[in-house]
């Protein structure tokens, strides 16, 4: 079993380094100034009881490399970015690889399976940062994090078995779950608060705000006939590395390195697709889309915001 972990950036790059330190055959696929770090450099992983440099094989696109059967594609890419991805991906390698969705969000597992008939969810649980070419860091340890697996859309079988047995062996925690798909709705529930991190910064000023926002969200999954699982309880204790704790989630570092997109359109705005089909109201949720999108289209960096200015713009969108 080959990895190709296809975007290698704070999950991506941290799967693929404790995968290959563990000695799995894997290839990294990275774009731009993190590409050519990695492939002069190594790839630099930090954690918060050492640092290694690993010189793994890197390309910058999948048409560079040479798939074989039994491949498995690690997808790790933001979502807005899956589509893209996955026409580059269709048009190189052939339809017998296995594609694993290791992202946040819903929609990405539906994508890959319109191109790639074995398509295998996995809810990752994994506090990892990527801000400088080259260097991820991870903030779990001895335990980097959690990557439960299953097939899409329900299931259990042998591919989702040894996927989880590679991750098990890998300083991950991992299981072979049938009904993935509800961790990874639990999951989405979590990830509704990225958008109020990046907007108002770390700390509890927008503790209502999220509080609001997942309220929305189970009330839309409930509307939907989603049971989701609770994943706080996977949920670990983030440890300092290099003496610097970790800032924000993924969100947060996309601002952060003025990506200049971000993935709220798949998370807080997965619930507001749910709440129109079911006719759920989500004002908070729709509000947070809006201002995350727009913060980073402007090249605005995290925590611009008060919770003040969120619930005067909240009353104001509810009053159009």
């Amino acid at each position: 079993m080959r990895f190709i972990v296809y975007g290698a950036g704070a999950i991506g790059g941290t799967v693929g380094a404790q995968l290959f330190r563990h000695g799995h055959d894997v290839t990294l696929i990275a774009r731009g100034a993190h590409y050519e770090a990695v492939r002069d450099h190594g790839l630099r992983l930090d954690t918060p009881d050492e640092s290694v440099t690993l010189e793994i094989p890197v390309v910058s696109r999948p048409a560079d490399v040479k798939f074989a059967p039994g491949d498995v594609v690690l997808l790790a890419m933001k979502t807005q970015d899956t589509v893209a991805a996955l026409a580059e991906l269709s048009a190189a390698a052939p339809p017998e690889i296995v594609v694993a969705c290791a992202q946040n969000g819903v929609e990405n597992e539906r994508l890959a399976l319109r191109l790639f008939p074995d398509v295998y969810g996995v809810c990752v649980v994994l506090p990892a940062a990527f801000l400088d070419p080259g260097v991820i860091e991870a903030y779990m340890a001895p335990v980097t994090g959690h990557l439960d697996v299953g097939r899409y859309p329900g299931g259990d079988d042998e591919t989702a078995r040894s996927l989880a047995d590679a991750f098990a062996g890998a300083t991950f925690e991992s299981q072979a779950r049938p009904d993935v798909m509800r961790y990874k709705y639990g999951k989405l529930l979590n990830n509704l608060g990225n958008a109020v991190e990046a907007l108002l910064g770390p700390g509890d000023q927008g503790q209502e705000i999220v509080r609001r926002a997942r309220e929305e969200g189970a009330a839309c999954l409930r509307a939907a006939g989603v049971d989701p699982t609770d994943v706080q309880a996977l949920i670990g204790r983030s440890r300092p590395v290099r003496g610097r704790r970790r800032t924000g989630g993924s969100t947060y570092q996309s601002l952060q390195r003025g990506a200049g997109a971000v993935e709220v359109d798949y998370l807080n705005g997965e619930i507001v697709l749910l709440g129109r089909e079911h006719g759920v109201p989500t004002p908070v949720n729709e509000l947070l889309r809006q201002l995350a999108n727009r913060s980073a289209r402007e090249g605005r960096g995290p925590g611009h915001l008060t919770a003040e200015e969120f619930w005067t713009a909240l009353d104001g969108h509810a009053g159009r």
